[in-house]
């Protein structure tokens, strides 16, 4: 049990009298990447939201880190390293790169140790240290996703859930953002990827669940599921 990053038990989450998730329960480990598949409306986003805080449970668990987050709110997790990078990027459009990313980084505060993460993820992305001062609004759709990375980044976190990165994204820029995120589990990161191109997803995981309707009806090695015919005719076509 001890290299469980997370743990979400007998999850329920309503949006009013409609049930998002119905008692889903899944784990990811230290230094794993595991990917959530499913359909539009299947509970996948829900299921992030309800890990980060940004949604309330009816029921069910989620511990983080050994510790029990089921009601903690967001910000808090942020500063216990956990960052989310949202579906659609969400960056602050009328601020600018730079001042995006040191949002990122509103937790911490030694400045020393910020520059570092800065001038890493600069390292990482280096568009946008050309683009630092551009008006984030500004950015194409893939640089925007850089900079919702290179932001979640900046709060130095021990796990990572990714809501959709390559959602609206040009097949080259899709390859180079499953690029970073291999990078980025490659130095350490824990990753939780919910993604609607289950070629690319399962390709990088190293576990996998599917999401159908709130339950999770599938789960194994990602390869498995990649060889998965059932799999395969729903999600892989």
């Amino acid at each position: 049990m001890s290299n469980r990053i997370l743990e979400v038990e007998n999850l329920h989450v309503y949006y009013g009298m409609i049930q998002a998730l119905k008692g889903i329960s899944f784990h990811v480990d230290q230094g794993e990447i595991v990917t959530l598949i499913g359909a539009n409306g299947a509970g996948k986003t829900t299921t992030l939201h309800t890990i980060t805080g940004l949604i309330p449970s009816r029921s069910g668990k989620i511990m983080y880190n050994g510790k029990d987050i089921t009601h903690t709110q967001g910000h808090i997790l942020v500063s216990e390293g956990l960052a989310h990078v949202p579906e659609g990027r969400r960056v602050f459009a009328s601020l600018t790169v730079y001042q995006n990313l040191m949002l990122g980084a509103y937790t911490r505060k030694d400045k020393g140790e910020i520059q570092d993460t800065l001038n890493m993820v600069y390292d990482r992305f280096p568009r946008l240290l050309e683009r630092k001062n551009q008006m984030a609004g500004t950015l194409s759709g893939g640089e925007q996703q850089m900079l919702a990375m290179g932001r979640a980044l900046m709060c130095h976190p021990h796990m990572i859930v990714m809501d959709e990165p390559s959602m609206g994204l040009s097949p080259i820029y899709v390859n180079e953002i499953f690029e970073i995120i291999e990078k980025i589990h490659a130095d350490g990161v824990t990753v939780l990827l919910v993604e609607q191109n289950a070629n690319k997803a399962l390709a990088i995981a190293d576990r996998a669940y599917v999401l159908e309707t709130g339950k999770i009806t599938i789960e194994g090695k990602a390869s498995d599921l990649a060889n998965d015919p059932k799999v395969k005719a729903a999600y892989l076509t």
